[in-house]
């Protein structure tokens, strides 16, 4: 496997955390879960032009289908993919908040969901997109488009100051964080603070401070050897261990115990073992 990325230069360094690629050699089919990471990602598979997603159901795992460039929303449960659709994948991780200069649509309405890019781009822009990638001669080159197509994207669009500021707040400490005192602070009544944030970032502050949270248990238990669960609940802000694993399984679909046991090379990837039979959709 070879993994690549790249932090953007201004000025898209407000937006976006990375741009990176991934390549794979060919494996037998097998299935992960993806844990909620806190922020957007454009993602283009260039192995096939389609993107897969599976629910997982009663009579197995049913297949969602769409094309192969997507805009993955800020999510706030699990995604279950295949080991075929990550043989060779490139991909732009936003920012929280970051989608706003890009895409003209609130970002509630592409939470928890893969939109396809030419919905936002147009289907000219998109193709184009996928055949710079297709044609780089190399990873700086494709790093090069994904950077490319957010200038060509850009919108004369600021994130709203009182977002921005509350994300810092958010993220240095999203265990006390209050949302009323950061909505006072920002200038704006709570109701019209939790409207423009949910509108910017795609979830409540609330929610988002939970995803913080749960972010940083996931990068703890992913390094540490071994856990010791008490001290990393109560280190990530929560009230106690039963607190911890009810977020923790919420947002994952697992207990902290089982996302060590199936745990990949990355911190957000983890095996997904079951018996079914894989069914189209």
């Amino acid at each position: 496997m070879t993994f690549a990325q790249r932090r953007p230069s201004p000025p898209l360094e407000p937006f976006v955390a990375s741009f990176w690629v991934c390549r794979n050699a060919r494996r037998p089919i097998a299935f992960e879960r993806v844990v909620p990471t806190g922020g957007p990602q454009l993602i283009v598979n260039l192995c096939e032009d389609e993107t897969r997603v599976y629910e997982n159901t009663a009579r197995g795992l049913y297949c969602h289908s769409s094309p192969g460039s997507v805009l993955t929303g800020i999510t706030t449960r699990a995604q279950i993919i295949d080991t075929a659709g990550q043989e060779f994948v490139a991909g732009i991780a936003f920012r929280p908040g970051g989608t706003v200069p890009f895409f003209a649509v609130p970002a509630f309405e592409v939470s928890d969901r893969q939109t396809p890019v030419a919905a936002f781009w147009g289907a000219r822009a998109e193709v184009c997109l996928r055949e710079q990638l297709l044609e780089a001669a190399n990873t700086n080159e494709i790093l090069d488009a994904l950077e490319a197509s957010l200038l060509a994207a850009w919108r004369d669009r600021a994130v709203h100051p009182a977002v921005t500021f509350a994300i810092e707040v958010f993220e240095s400490q999203p265990q006390v964080a209050r949302i009323d005192s950061v909505a006072d602070a920002a200038g704006l009544s709570a109701k019209r603070f939790i409207e423009r944030f949910k509108a910017e970032v795609g979830v409540t502050p609330k929610r988002f401070c939970r995803l913080l949270r749960f972010q940083r248990a996931v990068k703890q238990a992913h390094r540490a050897v071994p856990v010791d669960w008490t001290r990393l609940a109560l280190d990530c802000g929560y009230f106690d261990q039963a607190h911890f694993i009810h977020e923790f399984r919420q947002f994952s679909g697992l207990t902290p115990r089982e996302y060590r046991a199936a745990a990949t090379p990355f911190a957000n990837h983890v095996n997904f073992v079951q018996s079914f039979e894989r069914e189209s959709a």
